[in-house]
This record gives structure tokens, sequence and C-alpha cells, in this order.
């Protein structure tokens, strides 16, 4: 990294030179750094330079400089596009089918682990399930991967998080570089997952639906022991009464097809997304429709989910491997996202009333995906 003086190669500086007295300018592959003694306040330059950068196609971020009162301008292109193969995306895809396909066949299929250890491929059979699952969280993420692109701003492809029981995944996330142009993009963004995300969910569950129930092996009725129940949301019932199919079997013998799995995950997914906290999808939506009020609603979120678990523990006589622990750990890891706050877009003007609409239509179809207890031992 050498310093020189930018070449016409090099972000406009036009701009910036009005808003910082440069001293030196180092690249290090494709980003610039710009060093300098700025002449107006942090914010003043941070939301002057970003237009400017952004039409040359440029992502920029003001960081604080090598000595004190100095700031760096770091300037990184925007990719246009996919850059190559993104094999880091193909890696983890492939080890979340492969992580998914396991899980599915031994806690959904019923397939003994080791007759998939002596015989991989038997594990092919639960390929209804990892569909199902990564479709779901797939179209998800796409939505927000093709809206972010719509919009100009710098998104990755998903990034598939493999994972154990109970599904063989975390689930997916993408990456976002560089600061939201607008409410609207912000709120197109943020919206545009969980409404991609939900019309998935619709359509594996009507599946899963119609498809026959399952029968569990007699051998592993006959092991007794605990069962682990999850229970179904109002959307899924609310999916069930609409097709006049049901959702749950008096005889223990049988169970749902793994397919509905899929679309439980994709509601329970969804629900979580949606907590109007900080970079969740929710704390971009209600940024997005209110403003920097989204902060003093994300400071309330944490403790509705200490005291929901707190109910379902003192109150319910639930243990913390049913739904306690769960909300709990939410309760704790909003804290966090709460913390570092939401995305702040450069241009403020309020949204119209028509994606506000769109806004409150969306939170409310999340709230059919909550149950207060999801997941339940049963003796």
């Amino acid at each position: 990294m050498d310093p020189r003086d930018p070449s016409a190669d090099d972000p406009p500086i036009g701009r910036l030179r009005s808003l910082v007295h440069l001293r030196a300018t180092e690249r290090n592959g494709d980003e610039v750094r710009f060093h300098g003694d700025p002449l107006v306040s942090r914010s003043v330059l941070d939301s002057e330079l970003s237009p400017s950068f952004h039409d040359a196609g440029y992502e920029v971020r003001v960081v604080d400089g090598r000595s004190v009162g100095e700031v760096t301008v770091v300037a990184e292109p925007m990719g246009p596009g996919i850059d190559g193969i993104p094999w880091l995306n193909l890696v983890l895809a492939l080890a979340t089918v492969c992580s998914t396909l396991f899980v599915g066949a031994v806690a959904w299929y019923y397939i003994p682990v080791e007759t998939v250890r002596e015989n991989p491929l038997v594990a092919l059979r639960a390929w209804p399930f990892t569909a199902a699952v990564l479709g779901v969280l797939a179209t998800h993420e796409l939505g927000h991967y093709l809206v972010g692109r719509y919009h100009g701003v710098n998104v990755s492809l998903p990034y598939l998080l493999p994972f154990v029981v109970p599904f063989g995944t975390l689930g997916a996330v993408i990456r976002m570089r560089g600061r939201m142009p607008d409410r609207k993009a912000l709120f197109d963004i943020g919206v545009a997952g969980p409404l991609a995300g939900l019309a998935a969910t619709v359509v594996v569950t009507a599946v899963g639906l119609w498809i026959d129930p399952m029968r569990i092996p007699p051998r592993v009725l006959a092991a007794g022991g605990d069962v682990i129940v999850f229970n179904s949301p109002p959307l899924l019932r609310l999916i069930g009464t609409v097709l006049g199919r049901p959702t749950s079997y008096a005889d223990p013998g049988l169970m749902i097809h793994p397919i509905i799995i899929g679309g439980w995950v994709g509601m329970f997914f969804t629900l979580l997304n949606l907590l109007p906290v900080g970079q969740l999808d929710g704390g971009h939506i209600l940024r997005a429709m209110i403003g920097r009020r989204q902060e003093t609603v994300a400071a309330i979120v944490p403790g509705v989910l200490f005291a929901l678990a707190a109910y379902l523990f003192f109150i319910r006589g639930l243990g913390l491997n049913e739904s306690v622990g769960l909300w709990a750990f939410w309760g704790f890891l909003v804290t966090l996202v709460a913390y570092n706050g939401p995305a702040h877009p450069r241009d403020e003007t309020p949204l119209e009333w028509s994606r506000i609409a769109v806004g409150l239509l969306t939170f409310a179809v999340g709230t059919l995906c909550f149950v207060a207890v999801p997941i339940e031992l049963l003796g």
C-alpha cells in the first residue's frame, strides 16, 4: 500500500476536496483511503460524500484517522453483479444440503444413524425435507438480494448456514455494504425478504398438507421417552383450515409429512426476523416507516421476550428446553442487536402511505407466525 496522489482512475474527489483537507491517499487493491482534516462535521461529511461516490459506483464510509482530529474516507467499488464464482456461497450451500439431508433422514424420516453411516446415499430419501427448508430460507434471502440490486445497494448472494438438529441449518444471511440511499430502499429491501419467504412458506405448507401423513416406525414408538412437539402457529392452522386438511393427528403412529416442517421453519424464522430491532428485517421496516423513533420501540422488545420466558417458566411451569430458554436466548440476542443500532439512510424523506400500509400488513401477517410455546416436550 503506497501513498500517492489520486489519478483519474480513483473515486471522484472533487466534492471530497471541498470537505476534507487531504494529506495522503493510499490504495490497497480496489480500496482507496483518503486521509485528511475534516472541514465539516462527521455527519455532514458522510451525508455529503455518499451521493457523489455512489453515483460513480463506489461505496464510501468515514472512519477515525491515523491521528487525533484526522478522518479517513474509505472508498470501495460497488460490484455490478456477481464477481466470478462465489465459492464461499457454493461451499456453504453444499454443506447445508448435506447437513439437512442427514438431519432430515435421521430426525424426520426415522432412518437409523447406523444405516446412514453405512450407506450415505440413503439420506437422499429426505430430499423433500431439504428442498422445503432450504427453498423457504433461500427464497427469503433472494428477496432481499434482488430488491437490493434493484436499488443499487451492494448486496451479496445468500450464505446458507449448516447446523445440526433439529433442522440441519441455522438459516441464511446476506451481506450489505454501504449506507442505504433513502428510506424507500431501506423499506423495500427489508420487506422483500419476509414477503418472499412467506409466499414460499404458504406454498410449501400447502404441498405438505396435501400429502398423506407418515407412519412412525414401530421401533420408534416402542422406544418410548419424551416426544418433541413443534406446535403449529396460527398461519399453519389457517392454511390447513382453508385446504380442509388436518395439521395434527390423534393416532400416535401418524405424523405430518416432513415437508410441512419447511413451512414451520419459514414461519418461525419470519417471526424472528420481523422483530422490530436493529438490523433485523423488522428493524429495517419500522426504521423506514417511523424514522428514529424505531429505536424507542426496539428498546422495549428484549423486555417483552424476557417477560414471555418468565411467564412460561414461573406461571406455565415449562422447562428451559421447552421454549423458555429459546425466548430468553432471543432476549439476550436482540439486546445486542438493539445496542448496535438500526440502519440510517442518507435521505430521511418519509415513506408514502402505500408503503406504510404494506409494512403494517407484513407485521400483521408476521403475528400469525407467533406461538408462545413453539417447542414442547410431551412424555
